[in-house]
């Protein structure tokens, strides 16, 4: 069953989860159609500024408000298309809509100066070709449209955590920004998807998600700081390294654009291997 669907409007800030979210070819809609870039148009994200945690964006008919602990909130328009200007994100090298009203905001939360850009056309961006069909696009996700997680995969993880060290504490799903979240299967079964269902909705299960220095960091909502610790990557090491990475999660790509997909919806595997190979990864 699906359990939970996540949002993320700026790339690296804070998500909000909905009861019901529609399914674009690049990911959900709404999703990481914003992000803070370098005065150069290079992507930022948490990886580097753990500030960008703190930061709660929400929708409006306008655009987009920026919220952060410690400062007022900002309003930003959704840009027209006009001002063009380049865009490098990962190896993806596009155009985004600039804006201006948050940027003073943004170096004033973040401590430097950069800008707030908006991916107006989200065709521009091809996923990479080596996990993907020609067709495939995606937004400013990192690489695939939609990140699903298993509540039994995290639960296998979060026991494991305890039985290394009793004293620490479990991780929850949250830390890992997953779009949609399904229960009812075994740990790590994910691995060995490659079609799956979800209400209506049908995707493309392409690669594993290996997983970076983000699930180790916490935001304090009240302070504004970001404290970081060792799990789950110490634990994940142990369970789940492959290759050169640690791996939680699956990255799909929808094969049924304009689809609704709604919290409950029935979750169904449509296509499968054998299991034995770890995450899908090349």
């Amino acid at each position: 069953m699906l359990t939970s669907i996540h949002r993320y409007l700026v790339k690296s800030c804070q998500g909000e989860s909905l009861d019901t979210a529609t399914v674009e070819p690049w990911g959900l809609a709404g999703d990481r159609r914003w992000m803070v870039c370098e005065p150069d148009g290079k992507f930022v994200t948490a990886r580097t500024d753990h500030r960008l945690l703190t930061i709660t964006p929400t929708l409006t008919a306008a655009g987009l408000r920026l919220g952060a602990p410690g400062f007022e909130s900002v309003e930003v328009a959704t840009p027209t298309p006009e001002n063009q200007v380049p865009v490098q994100i990962w190896k993806s090298e596009i155009t985004a809509a600039a804006t201006v009203e948050a940027n003073d905001w943004l170096a004033e939360v973040l401590g430097r100066k950069v800008q707030l850009l908006y991916l107006d056309d989200p065709t521009r961006r091809q996923t990479d070709p080596a996990f993907s069909e020609p067709g495939d696009r995606v937004s400013f996700a990192d690489g695939y449209p939609l990140l699903l997680t298993t509540e039994g995969s995290l639960a296998a993880l979060n026991e494991a955590i305890t039985a290394y060290d009793d004293s620490a504490a479990t991780i929850e799903m949250s830390r890992f920004r997953p779009s949609v979240v399904v229960s009812d299967t075994v740990a790590w079964a994910e691995d060995d998807w490659r079609r799956v269902r979800l209400g209506d909705a049908t995707f493309r299960a392409v690669k594993g998600c290996a997983r970076c220095v983000m699930t180790t960091l916490t935001p304090d909502f009240a302070t504004g700081e970001v404290t970081g610790s060792k799990e789950p990557t110490r634990t994940l090491a142990k369970l789940r390294r492959f290759d050169s990475g640690v791996w939680f999660g699956v990255n799909l790509i929808p094969e049924t654009a304009g689809a609704t997909i709604s919290v409950g919806d029935e979750f169904e595997v449509l296509e499968s291997v054998p299991p034995g190979n770890g995450p899908l990864r090349g």
